[in-house]
């Protein structure tokens, strides 16, 4: 027969600290918008319980009065679903490379499988999430440059050029949490990926919102990649061209803080690097004073 446990004094006034931490934070984000990239590789994770905790993490942020965007990734299922179909995932700089025949896999992929997953998710943890196929949100042209303004030939890879706010606007005041997948079509129909983090952005900068966060393999921006302990807690935007020209930023995390830059110069309060695999990052990295990843400032 099992004893079920007693919280002690102790236990049970360090669980009110740690709800007492939050409580300014929770006062001060309502009614706020926060859109979160959703992505790395704990996507894939076959533990149902690394998937879920996120989930909870962005049901959390709902119900304390914060309207949570979610815009998500995908590379993986995508890099599998080629394979299947017996095309050689190639990326350039970090993007991928997209012909006619990978984007019909890509909207697939984004659109019927990984979108539908991360809804299931939510749903599952008591939230209202809302799928939206990004073709219906994004206007794209053919991306011509790369973050770093180099000329550069990806095939079916979009350029943002228009981002449908008001219809996710319309989801957030019904009560939803808009679930977006990264893909986006021109004005003959031609459709075209996206680069998630690029997205998110794109999207963040549209609403307005007062926070990004970017979900990654890492616990944010590291001095030292091998170190993981080398994790930069607090970065000024004007510190990012240095980082770069030492390496180190480089490859994937260009995205990313790349757009991490551009939104903060359109009106982004700040931007935050998060683990996908720490449990309750999110969580951790808002409502904490500490915070346990990176966040880019101005």
């Amino acid at each position: 027969m099992e004893i079920a446990h007693t919280p002690s004094d102790k236990e049970v006034i360090a669980k009110a600290k740690v709800l007492l931490e939050a409580l300014p934070y929770i006062q001060t984000f309502k009614d706020s918008i926060f859109v979160v990239k959703y992505g790395g590789s704990f996507m894939d994770d076959k533990d149902p319980e690394v998937r879920s905790r996120v989930a909870q993490d962005i049901v959390f942020l709902a119900a304390v009065g914060i309207h949570v965007v979610v815009v998500h990734g995908g590379g993986k299922a995508i890099s599998a679903a080629m394979e299947t179909a017996g095309i050689k995932p190639l990326f350039i700089n970090g993007l991928r490379f997209t012909d006619k025949d990978t984007v019909s896999i890509v909207e697939e992929t984004l659109n019927k499988s990984v979108n539908l997953d991360i809804c299931e998710l939510i749903q599952a943890t008591k939230g209202r999430p809302l799928g939206m196929a990004g073709q219906s949100l994004f206007n794209c042209s053919k991306l011509e440059v790369d973050p770093e303004g180099n000329p550069v030939d990806l095939g079916f890879v979009g350029d943002i050029q228009i981002v449908r706010s008001r219809l996710i606007k319309r989801a957030i005041s019904q009560g939803y949490t808009p679930i977006i997948s990264p893909v986006g079509s021109d004005e003959d129909g031609n459709l075209y990926n996206i680069n998630a983090d690029v997205a998110a952005a794109h999207v963040a900068c549209n609403l307005r919102a007062r926070r990004l966060v970017y979900m990654t393999d890492v616990p944010g921006l590291l001095r030292d990649p091998k170190d993981h302990d080398s994790i930069i807690s607090t970065l000024q935007a004007n510190e990012v061209d240095s980082l770069k020209q030492e390496g180190v930023i480089g490859k994937g995390m260009l995205p990313k803080v790349d757009s991490a830059i551009m939104a903060l110069k359109e009106g982004v309060q700040r931007v935050h690097f998060v683990h996908g695999r720490l449990p309750h990052s999110i969580l951790l990295e808002i409502f904490t004073d500490k915070g346990v990843g990176t966040e880019i400032i101005h």
